[in-house]
Formats: structure tokens, C-alpha cells, sequence
């Protein structure tokens, strides 16, 4: 049964994070003979398809890239759509390295080298897709990249008229903007002054010009802060290339505001954990 598409959980990692794996992976995927695929537990959040093995081998991936928080392998004839979930990482190591627990998928190449998926909670995907990776259900219907022209300022407020959720809501809808994610969106409304219970359809075209950028900021920093640890995707440990983060207010309920002092509060919207400043955002 193909998977088709439904409102992301509370997962990790997020948008910068899947891009820096990206980045990491790439140099050791791209334009290498596929050699195996191996698949050691296929139950992942869907079956990993079986079929992998006879499609892959001898074949090789012309590009890689990332929609949202999926990572595309491209071939001539389709593509493999791979997703982290809440706990997944993957790493380049060499063929005969020692497996680790949780190791449940690789894909082997001529190098020598495996990319491996690691995956404790197993809400990862591995699936595919043939022709146009687009197409596929979990795809089609995601709205613009973050750091994409699409995601501007007259887009977002077009999408706001006559919706009365919160603006913290609408922005982590992925039919509205594709891999903004909780952590970010708590740190883009924080440096927007944006309180995140404002309904998205009472915040005024100006605040929600500064919110596209700061959204756009807030990425693309962390983005750049990430690409330090690409080294991270061949070390001996195989780190998942996570990076320590600059926060203002995810995660620090109770703590004074790095503007005013005020304690950072902390409430739950769509089942979200949000953080803000009472006092900073309005």
C-alpha cells in the first residue's frame, strides 16, 4: 500500500539538520555504482519495499536532493524517499565496518562505502518512487520551501486571510510552508515579537513580512552553523551531524528572556510544546 500524506508528528531532525545530511552524503552517493541494498529490518514507519535490491543494483543515483524534510535519491527511473523520523540518522562508512543496533537499512556501493540508516524509534522511511519523485502522495501536496522566492511575504498573507488558527500552526502546516518545524518556528515568532497564539488572520502584512524573513533567517543560519559538521558523516562514531543551536526561547521555559528578563513560558499548541516571551511578543 503506498503511503499517502498526513500531518507531521513531532519529529526530529528538522529542516537543517536533514540538509546538512544531505550535504554529507552526497559526495559518497552521487554517480557511484550501487553494489547492494541491504535491509536488515524493513519495518520501519512503512514496509521498506523488497524490490529494492533488483531495482538499485548495478544502477546509480544521478542526483541527490531534499523536499522538506525528505531526502531524494534519484536514478534515471525513479527515485528512493528516504525520511529520518524522530530519531534516524544516516552515515557513510566502509562495507565491512561492524554493524551498530538500530542499523536496519544500507545501500552499498562500488567505493567500498555504505550509507547506512540508523533508527531507534523506527518512524524513518525508506520507499519508492518510479518517474517523478513529485508525484508521490507524501509530496505532492507540500506547499514552498522555506528558503525558497515561492515563500514570500504576499504568499504567507494571502494564505492567512479568514484563518482564525494560530499563526505558530499555520506556519508548521506543511501544505502552507514545507519544513519550518517547531523549534524554528518558536525562535522565528520569538525574534518577530509575534506572540504564537495570535490568529494568523489578525497579524498585520508588515509583522508577517518580518516573519518570512526571520523564518528565512533563523534556516539559514542554522544551516551554515551545520556545515561544520559534515566531517561528523565519516568519523569512526558515525555522529548524525547535529549541531549545537543558538536558541532564544525553544526549550527554556522559566528562563529569563534574553531581551527583557521575563520568564520564557511555555504552552502547548497542536499538541506542539511552544515557547515565547509574554512580554517580547504580541
Amino acid at each position: 500500500m503506498v503511503p499517502g500524506s498526513g500531518g507531521e508528528q513531532n519529529v526530529m531532525p528538522e529542516l537543517p539538520e536533514v540538509e546538512t545530511t544531505l550535504r554529507g552524503i552526497t559526495p559518497f552517493v552521487v554517480d557511484k555504482i550501487i553494489t547492494g541494498v541491504v535491509i536488515r529490518n524493513p519495518n520501519l514507519r512503512w514496509p521498506v519495499p523488497s524490490e529494492l535490491n533488483q531495482i538499485l543494483v548495478r544502477n546509480k543515483f544521478v542526483a541527490a536532493r531534499r523536499r522538506g524534510k525528505y531526502l531524494l535519491l534519484d536514478t534515471q527511473s525513479g527515485s528512493v524517499l528516504m525520511h529520518l523520523g524522530m530519531s534516524g540518522t544516516l552515515r557513510i562508512c566502509p562495507n565491512d565496518d561492524e554493524w551498530k543496533k538500530h542499523d536496519h537499512f544500507a545501500l552499498e556501493f562500488e567505493t567500498g562505502k555504505h550509507c547506512r540508516l540508523n533508527d531507534p524509534r523506527r518512524f524513518g522511511s525508506v520507499l519508492w518512487q518510479p518517474g517523478d519523485a513529485m508525484e508521490h502522495p507524501l509530496l505532492a501536496s507540500l506547499g514552498p520551501e522555506p528558503l525558497s522566492k515561492d515563500f514570500n511575504a504576499d504568499y504567507l498573507q494571502q494564505t492567512c486571510l479568514n484563518r482564525k488558527t494560530t499563526i505558530k500552526q499555520h506556519i508548521m502546516n506543511a501544505k502552507i510552508v514545507t519544513g519550518a518545524g517547531n523549534i524554528y518556528a518558536n525562535e522565528a515568532l520569538f525574534m518577530s515579537g509575534i506572540d504564537p497564539q495570535r490568529a494568523a488572520n489578525r497579524i498585520s502584512s508588515q509583522r508577517l513580512k518580518t516573519l518570512v524573513r526571520n523564518i528565512k533567517t533563523v534556516l539559514q543560519a542554522a544551516i551554515e552553523q551545520g556545515g561544520t559538521t559534515l566531517k561528523d558523516f565519516t568519523n569512526a562514531d558515525g555522529k548524525p551531524g547535529y549541531f549545537s543551536q543558538q536558541l532564544n526561547v525553544y526549550g527554556l521555559d522559566g528562563e529569563p528572556c534574553s531581551a527583557c528578563g521575563h520568564p520564557i513560558k511555555r504552552i502547548v499548541l497542536g499538541q506542539r510544546a511552544t515557547y515565547y516571551c509574554p512580554k517580547c511578543q504580541r
